[in-house]
């Protein structure tokens, strides 16, 4: 598979050395033998949104939100005391993603996953970007930005209103909140549970913009490991998972990806 032959390639490969200062490359093992669908994971963080002018969340809070900490905009207890306030911070990001588009990376991995059919794409992003790249259906363990569901029952509330006028209710009478994992809050079971499972069968790992810091997403990569995985780390930085895998790409992921794509059409 043409996979395992750019896997098993020296780390001179050319593809990999036209922009040497943005993609520094190291390589540790071999892969396995190839099948003929390898079962694959690509797990990535937000670091990859950045690219498309979507702030962090640290960075995002500038201006008029400048004054509010984290746990007022993002946890049950700042909702509970001020869901107005709340909202109109979640407005505001949403307005970001929508305007933004999926970048170079985006773009790259919704054809990794065309080309191989059995990657499963693990996301911590909500911004919805891989979907309108083209990415049919990833994990997102941090939930969906353009999703509400109820702060009080937790049933699904569908898309977002039209208009926030009046705050959006469930059936139950609770307030509606955007779908996505506040600071406080466990990572949802189901969609953890299926990552993890991914991560266990998987022959082929990418950890992309990851910081391997976070728990539990960053144990994905390590379980992987142990299971037999070869590991592929792409990020700009060293991180603690750099030293345990077997391929490093030192590069912004909008950069990197899209060079993996054209060495495995080599």
């Amino acid at each position: 598979m043409r996979w395992a032959r750019w896997l098993s390639r020296p780390v001179s490969h050319s593809s990999l050395q036209q922009e040497p200062e943005h993609a520094r490359c190291y390589c540790r093992s071999r892969p396995p033998p190839a099948r003929r669908r390898p079962r694959g994971v690509l797990h990535r963080r937000r670091g990859v949104s950045a690219e498309s002018g979507i702030p962090t969340f640290r960075d995002a809070q500038t201006g008029l939100w400048a004054r509010y900490r984290p746990e007022e905009l993002a946890s049950p207890e700042g909702f509970r005391a001020d869901p107005r306030t709340v909202w109109a911070w979640y407005a505001w990001r949403r307005e970001k993603c929508l305007a933004a588009e999926p970048n170079p990376a985006h773009r790259a991995i919704a054809e990794l996953e065309r080309r191989l059919p059995g990657l499963t794409l693990i996301t911590q992003n909500v911004d919805g970007l891989h979907q309108r790249a083209g990415s049919p259906a990833p994990l997102e363990l941090h939930g969906n930005l353009h999703r509400l569901k109820c702060f009080r029952c937790e049933a699904d509330g569908g898309d977002w209103p039209e208009n926030l006028d009046s705050l959006p209710h469930c059936a139950c009478g609770g307030l509606l909140r955007p779908a996505v994992v506040w600071f406080g809050e466990n990572l949802p079971g189901e969609v953890l549970a299926r990552a993890s499972e991914a991560g266990l069968q998987a022959e082929l790992f990418f950890s992309v913009g990851t910081s391997s810091l976070v728990y539990p997403a960053a144990e994905l990569p390590f379980s992987a490991k142990r299971r037999g995985a070869f590991v592929v780390e792409i990020n700009p930085q060293p991180t603690p998972l750099s030293r345990h895998a077997d391929l490093c790409l030192h590069g912004p992921a909008g950069s990197v990806l899209p060079q993996l794509l054209a060495a495995l059409e080599d």
